[in-house]
This record gives structure tokens, sequence and C-alpha cells, in this order.
């Protein structure tokens, strides 16, 4: 992609997509109900704890990328929506499923299917299938498809507009044998006497030389 959103830009764009999409009769949003939405416990990977200003200052670059703009319908307070359908040409399928990937991250066909149910219902997951190829295979695409990892039998799919994701990295550590594990505590035990009898030595030996300037007063 060759706009760049930083991962908070990213959280409001799927929140104003998704709200729009869930319930139309709140939205456009306000300041106050789009940081709740960011700060939603549900339906979001990872959970944020956004303060207004954050999402202010987000919400100023994503109005000059043009992807949000303030609303004309008028009212008390500004209200926020997007304009990533229109910028993007994107069908109601594909908002959806841009929604998900947008608030939740990386996620499987299978995931994709039952979670923009709320939003846009897909008759298999061939046809979810479809709508992850066209977003592929645009001129500049929008999602990529992720290295299956190990131990997982499906590949996941994530958006580009903060950038490439990084690999993910499974680490497998070898757990020591109960035996190892007692010499390491036992080697942790005597190495924590060993300085606390050198904490020893040294207050016997300040303690020998105060003595010693204690007796020569009288000397």
């Amino acid at each position: 992609m060759e706009t760049k959103l930083s991962d908070i830009e990213v959280r409001i764009l799927g929140c104003l997509i998704e709200k729009e999409l869930t319930t139309p009769e709140y939205y456009p949003l306000s300041l106050n109900a789009l940081t709740n939405a960011c700060n939603q416990k549900s339906n979001r990977d990872p959970i944020l704890g956004l303060e207004e200003e954050e999402v202010v200052r987000a919400l100023d670059t994503l109005r000059f990328k043009q992807f949000v703009v303030v609303s004309a319908d008028g009212g008390r307070v500004p209200k926020y929506r997007h304009l990533f359908a229109e910028k993007l040409g994107l069908v109601p399928v594909e908002l959806a499923v841009m929604c998900e990937l947008l608030v939740r991250g990386p996620q499987t066909v299978g995931e994709l299917r039952t979670r923009t149910e709320r939003m846009q219902s897909f008759p298999d997951l061939a046809a979810v299938e479809e709508v992850l190829r066209e977003l592929m295979e645009r001129e500049q695409p929008l999602i990529t498809r992720l290295a299956r990892q190990p131990g997982r039998k499906e590949s996941r799919y994530a958006q580009l507009f903060a950038g490439e994701p990084e690999p993910a990295t499974n680490v497998h550590t070898t757990r020591p044998e109960p035996s190892r594990l007692r010499v390491m505590a036992e080697n942790d035990r005597i190495t924590q006497l060993e300085q606390e009898i050198a904490v020893l030595r040294s207050e016997v030996a300040d303690l020998r030389h105060m003595t010693q300037e204690f007796k020569a007063q009288f000397e």
C-alpha cells in the first residue's frame, strides 16, 4: 500500500466502518463515541485504551489523507464519517471483510466468515475466499495472505494499511530435566549464600576497623 497508516488510524477507520454497517442509526460518530468504539473490549484485537487527544490527532491525519471527514449533518458536536469505500471503490462485501481485518488483525477465512455475519452474510467459505482474492489482486493490494504458522491448518489474512505484517515467530524451548532444575536451584542458592557471606565479611572488616580506631583513642 502506498498509504501507510498508524495503528490508531487503522483502529479508527475500522470502528467508523463497523458502526456504519452495524448501527447506522448512530452513525456518523462523535469524538466521544468514536473513542469508546476504539477502546471497546469486544470484537477488538488488541484491546486499546486510547485518550481522546490521541484520537483527535489520528483523526486530523486521516482527514489530511482524505480517509475521514467531518459530517455535514450538523448538530451540537462535530461527528466523523469515513471515506474508505468511496476512496478505494469497495463494494459492501469487501468493506465488511476490510472492517474485520482493521479492528481485529489477521484472521482465517473461517473466522472472517463468522465475524462479518453482523455486517454482511456470506453463503460459504468460497464466497469469502473470492472477496479476499479480489482484494489481494488489486493493482495496489489491500491485504496479504500470511505464511501458515506451525501447528495451524489455515493461513491468515492481514490488511496492508499498517505495512507488511512481521512474520510470527514461534520459539520452542525445551524444558530442562527435573534433575537439572534441582541442580540449577542449588547453584542459585550457593551463589546467594556466597554473596551474603561476602557482605558479612565486609561488615565484619568495617567493625574491626571501627573498634581499632575506638581503642586508639585511649592509648
